[in-house]
């Protein structure tokens, strides 16, 4: 049976989704690398390849659900959803965790080894970015078409002049946004 590669996006932002994908490959796709590694232009090249040539699946999890139920639980709902929803005895998630999650393998940096990994990594960072850019029409003042929710200088500028949105983690506590004593 294939190999199901798994990884997600979205970890670390204070804005925004996270967005998990799970994808068994079947044909080789050219090109293929940690969605890090990749231009936006090429990652949305390969985007509709993978989705033709792969057995996926998508999980995203909304700011509030980050909120409400912390990232780890959010990252085990995840695996297990698509562990769930895709048939393989062989499943491997990008990082050292299995965030309590049974009958899969882990290894760093697989985004950048292992083709399938590459894939899910592709597949997450395009739907969340995607959806960064749809949520920056609704939320124009703070700028996500560009910083994708990432705590930049220039987003923790536009929080502090325009407060959080409806799409801010408030659970991802930043220092630069702590009431100080002076």
């Amino acid at each position: 049976m294939a190999l199901c590669g798994i990884d997600e996006a979205g970890r670390g932002p204070i804005a925004g989704s996270l967005v998990m994908a799970g994808v068994i490959l079947t044909k080789e796709i050219a090109g293929l690398n940690d969605s890090k590694q990749l231009s936006e232009k090429r990652r949305e090249a390969l985007f509709p390849l993978i989705i033709e040539h792969s057995h996926y699946h998508i999980i995203s999890f909304s700011a509030l659900e980050v909120d409400t139920l912390g990232i780890s639980k959010c990252l085990s709902q995840g695996l297990q959803s698509i562990m769930q929803n895709l048939h393989s005895d062989d499943f491997l998630f990008d990082g050292n965790s299995t965030f309590g999650v049974c009958g899969l393998r882990t290894m760093v940096k697989a985004d950048e080894k292992i083709p399938e990994v590459s894939a899910a990594s592709i597949l997450a960072k395009v739907t969340r970015d995607t959806e960064m850019v749809e949520f920056s029409k609704k939320f124009p003042h703070y700028g996500f078409e560009t910083h994708k929710g990432y705590g930049t200088h220039t987003h923790i500028e536009a929080i502090k002049r325009h407060g959080y949105c409806d799409i801010h983690r408030r659970s991802f506590k930043l220092k630069a946004l702590q009431p100080t004593l002076f």
